[in-house]
């Protein structure tokens, strides 16, 4: 009896309909396990992220500009001279009123795109400015990096009103910005970005420096 169900078992598990439905058990399962596993660390793994949003928020624009969330506070900027992509502006206020703007932007370096971060007052002055990501050859490029140099704080504070055009360049075109030793290329680029993310917020501004009072009122 035993032989035979034993036999019975064996010629079942050769039958194609037992090996696809044993294969469809398990892919349920696996998926359950993954869908419960994502449900699980949702919450933190979010939560992780907006620290992380916060963090690199907090390097190019102080607390002391806004009593808001600017991370909860953005408009949508379509501008195909500065992105092929409409652009996600965060803006920071003070008392309903705003203060500051972020945004992200990207360039190419000599090894690949680059993103940054820049933050502007009303003034379209420069808050900060960092890069986010690139893939620069490393030595070359330490610049770029806060933890290694004060390079990308020389932004702070200009803007097209302090600061001549034909100046946002590196010196080696007749600008006011140190080169790398090595790498022109990378340092040209980002000077280059910053001056079409100035130009950017110019064209912009009017979307930026209206206060809650005056959307309220718009409202009603």
């Amino acid at each position: 009896m035993k032989l035979l169900a034993n036999f019975s078992l064996s010629k079942l598990r050769a039958h194609v309909a037992y090996q696809s439905a044993a294969m469809g058990v398990l892919c349920t399962l696996v998926t359950f396990l993954l869908v419960m596993g994502q449900r699980l660390t949702e919450a933190d793994i979010k939560l992780r992220l907006e620290e992380d949003r916060l963090e690199l928020l907090s390097q190019v624009l102080p607390a002391s500009y806004y009593d808001n969330v600017p991370l909860e506070d953005a408009v949508i900027i379509p501008d195909t001279l500065f992105s092929n992509e409409p652009v996600e502006v965060f803006i920071g206020r003070k008392k309903g009123d705003v203060s500051s703007i972020v945004f992200e932007m990207e360039t190419e370096g000599y090894g690949g795109t680059m993103k940054l971060l820049l933050s502007l007052n009303t003034s379209g002055e420069i808050i900060g400015l960092r890069v986010l990501s690139h893939k620069e050859t490393p030595g070359l490029a330490d610049k770029l990096e806060i933890s290694k140099s004060d390079w990308i704080t020389v932004f702070n504070g200009l803007s097209l009103q302090n600061l001549p055009r034909e100046k946002w360049a590196v010196k080696k075109d007749g600008g006011d910005f140190d080169q790398f030793t090595g790498a022109t290329i990378t340092p040209r680029a980002v000077v280059g970005r910053v001056l079409n993310g100035l130009d950017f917020y110019e064209r912009n501004k009017h979307h930026f420096t209206h206060s809650i009072k005056e959307e309220e009122t718009v409202d009603e």
